[in-house]
């Protein structure tokens, strides 16, 4: 409060000025290769992680009960590049490419749990049917067991930090699916592997 000549008053709350944000193209993000408009830098999100980490890209295997339909899918040659690697397209590009092909996978869910992998060789643009460009995921042909590991439902894709990848499958279990997966995922959860 303030006093002025007998009179009590209110202080005068100033706010600071927010000024617009100018772009700096330098720091935006950048397109994918081979799309118009395409920057020559890194993405934003590389610049401030020094592009040293790895993440991996996690995505629910729809149409599929288990691993076996996704390899049985992959082997009859419906979705693969001109080398014969198993790709999947997507709508969104993801930002974190660097990151991505620094040894990311991609980490398929069935039923609700994360059950296998794939690990990324390359991202390529692919125009779908209405002149849109997507992102092709062009995989290793190899799909690796994984630890059962619970994922909620989402939609598209989401990225998974290393740290919290689960493990793959030791070669001798590699065939174990004498367990439901329902069953595998709570002895995982309690620490029996």
């Amino acid at each position: 409060m303030h006093v002025d000549r007998g009179r009590v008053t209110a202080p005068i709350v100033t706010r600071p000025v927010m000024r617009a944000r100018r772009r700096r193209p330098d720091l935006e993000d950048a397109a994918p290769a081979g799309v118009a408009g395409a920057l020559s830098v890194p993405p934003r999100c590389a610049i401030s992680r020094g592009m040293a980490g790895v993440v991996h890209l996690v995505k629910i295997c729809v149409g599929a009960e288990a691993v076996e339909d996704l390899v049985a899918w992959q082997a009859h040659g419906a979705a693969t590049d001109a080398e014969g690697h198993p790709m999947h397209v997507t709508r969104m590009w993801p930002r974190r490419e660097a990151e991505l092909l620094a040894g990311g996978s991609l980490y398929w869910v069935f039923k609700g749990l994360i059950l296998a992998r794939q690990r990324l060789l390359r991202l390529d643009p692919r125009e779908g049917g209405d002149g849109v460009t997507r992102c092709a995921l062009v995989l290793e042909r190899e799909v690796i067991r994984t630890e059962p590991a619970p994922r909620r439902p989402f939609q598209g894709w989401r990225y998974l930090a290393d740290g919290d990848a689960p493990a793959d499958l030791s070669e001798a279990r590699a065939g174990d699916d004498t367990l439901p997966p329902g069953l595998r995922a709570a002895l995982s959860d309690i620490g029996v592997r």
